[in-house]
């Protein structure tokens, strides 16, 4: 499970497309198929130079550049804070109990991702409650834009020990995490109907250009091809976002 006392988030993002171009997620992801299986294909077929992960529920290591193939549409949740609970390369399907835990997860059942966690992750660190509070404002505010000094003092550490802390706690750098933060709040904004150039500004980034290229390195997907993506998708459990 996550470290104790830590408010990660969980985040569901789902649009119809039939594939996604090379990416990196910066967080351990879940894919799963609308319409069908999904494969995963490394940069050297599967990441290792293996065979594509195909699927109907698959988890995908962070940092791995690869691409997905998918049938009627894709749901990728992502996991903030989880380590990689798996010995594979790139990805592996989650089949049986898990599996359908993930798809539980994935149409925003809180408990169900709990538990997806609890069956990924082995034994959580404790860390710093001030931590906790930390990551819970910059989730609140991405625009923010909270310095390494100000984290250092929040913390009451010194900066290159409360820089390491944050990566140990989180599997991101600070300046890593700031951007998935801002991230994940522009792309709640555009599935909620914001311009993209409003979403890039609230979220902190420079301007629609500065988002684009972070969303289409960490998603597969230009925001235009996300917002042509979700005014295709069929109705679900749930309503779209992150």
């Amino acid at each position: 499970m996550p470290p104790a006392g830590l408010p990660f988030a969980t985040s569901v993002f789902s649009v119809d497309v039939d594939r996604v171009a090379l990416h990196c997620n910066p967080v351990a992801c879940v894919i799963s198929g609308i319409g069908g299986a999904v494969s995963v294909i490394g940069v050297g077929g599967g990441g290792d130079g293996g065979e594509p992960v195909t699927g109907d529920r698959v988890l995908i290591r962070p940092g791995i550049a690869h691409r997905v193939v998918c049938a009627g549409g894709i749901n990728a949740m992502y996991l903030d804070g989880l380590a990689w609970p798996g010995r594979a390369a790139l990805a592996e399907s989650l089949q049986g109990a898990t599996g359908d835990v993930a798809h539980a997860a994935t149409f925003q059942n809180a408990e169900a991702q709990d538990e997806l966690r609890r069956r990924l992750a082995g034994g959580g660190a404790s860390w710093p409650p001030r931590l906790a509070a930390v990551l819970d404002d910059m989730n609140a505010g991405p625009m923010s834009r909270m310095s390494q000094l100000e984290l250092a003092g929040r913390l009451r550490m010194e900066r290159t020990a409360a820089l390491r802390l944050f990566k140990a706690s989180t599997g991101l750098t600070f300046r890593r995490f700031k951007q998935w933060s801002g991230l994940r709040h522009a792309a709640r904004k555009i599935a909620a109907g914001e311009l993209v150039r409003t979403a890039a500004l609230d979220a902190g980034f420079a301007d629609t250009a500065h988002l684009s290229r972070i969303f289409r390195q960490s998603f597969g997907l230009t925001p235009s091809e996300a917002i042509a993506g979700l005014a295709q998708a069929a109705p679900r459990e749930s309503s779209p976002g992150c």
